[in-house]
């Protein structure tokens, strides 16, 4: 443990113990078993979303890093624009700094556009659950969740809006270990290529700190081969039983055809999923699911929170997404 490591470290133990507060020591204390009883990093790979800078000098998420490839994040972004010069402005000179931005995300693969005075980027973080004996890690008892559980309806809400990447706030010293302990890791091993490992080395000089996201709940599911993700990260664990009943009382069956017993299968499974509460394991047909504990960590530099690297892979380019806007706010549909 180096000397700053254990003066941080000791430094949020010292601010635990100031505030007194029981509900911090027994999160602290679900953290400390977790670590037990699940000890190995599962990482699933980069997510990518959009952060934009604030009156402070600093950064916050502007969407959520959930998507796959630093183009899809680009696309969040180019409607983004696109939609508040439309609706969200009366001035044209305003309106045409927001479509200068759309016009370069029409064109190119561009990482950072600026507007209005307002510098938006394309950040990439890693996404990783922890394993066990047992598999990745469930949701902790101290994890918070809906009071009441609501199957039918969907939470659109995400944790990561509006969330500041301050590389120095941690909720604790559990937190505060992984945060510091995590800032050397690179990729290393035959599941990545070369060129992976290469900007994995150099993000940890040119990007040293870390911030780790709000925690995520996803749906995963078993297969020979491992741990298989089905959704992106629900801001809570209930969030993510409900895409998992959703899931097999109405899209799962569509694929089924008309295997009608299967699909009877299926909602019977369902059912039971859902009146056993909170459950967090749901066996159907020979598959099994789980929902799992899901965490994510930004990179930060100098110069703010880590772009796309050369390495990452787009399977599209830029296009133009929406109709022609002009500074008046008119709407031109193009034939």
């Amino acid at each position: 443990m180096t000397d700053d490591w254990k003066r941080r470290i000791d430094e949020l133990h010292a601010e635990l113990v100031r505030r007194d507060d029981p509900v911090a020591w027994v999160m602290e204390a679900d953290a400390v078993e977790a670590s037990r009883r699940y000890p190995r990093m599962a990482l699933r790979g980069p997510v990518f979303g959009v952060a934009m800078s604030d009156a402070e000098g600093g950064w916050r998420i502007q969407t959520a890093l959930v998507n796959g490839m630093p183009q899809m994040a680009r696309d969040e972004l180019h409607s983004h624009l696109w939609f508040t010069a439309k609706d969200r402005t009366d001035d044209p000179l305003e309106r045409r700094a927001l479509l200068a931005a759309v016009a370069v995300l029409e064109k190119e693969p561009a990482n950072e556009v600026e507007a209005l005075g307002v510098r938006y980027r394309i950040v990439r973080g890693d996404e990783y659950a922890w394993s066990g004996e047992y598999g990745l890690e469930p949701p902790r008892p101290t994890d918070p969740d809906l009071a009441e559980l609501d199957w039918d309806g969907w939470d659109h809400s995400s944790p990561d809006l509006g969330f500041a990447l301050d590389p120095t706030r941690d909720d604790g010293p559990m937190a505060g270990a992984l945060r510091l302990g995590m800032r050397e890791f690179t990729y290393v091993g035959t599941r990545f290529a070369a060129a992976a490992q290469e900007d994995s080395r150099r993000a940890v000089r040119t990007h040293p700190d870390l911030v780790r996201l709000p925690v995520g709940f996803a749906v995963v599911e078993r297969d020979d081969k491992g741990w298989l993700s089905c959704s992106s990260p629900q801001a809570t664990p209930h969030g993510a039983r409900r895409w998992l009943y959703q899931s097999m009382t109405q899209d799962f069956p569509l694929l089924l055809g008309e295997n009608e017993a299967l699909r009877s299968d299926y909602r019977e499974a369902a059912e039971e999923f859902r009146a056993a509460g909170r459950a967090d394991e749901a066996t159907v047909a020979g598959r099994h699911f789980r929902i799992c504990r899901v965490e994510r960590v930004v990179r930060m530099g100098p110069d703010g929170p880590e772009p796309p690297r050369p390495s990452d892979v787009d399977q599209y380019g830029p296009s133009k997404m929406h109709p022609t806007l002009l500074e008046d706010g008119t709407v031109v549909h193009d034939d």
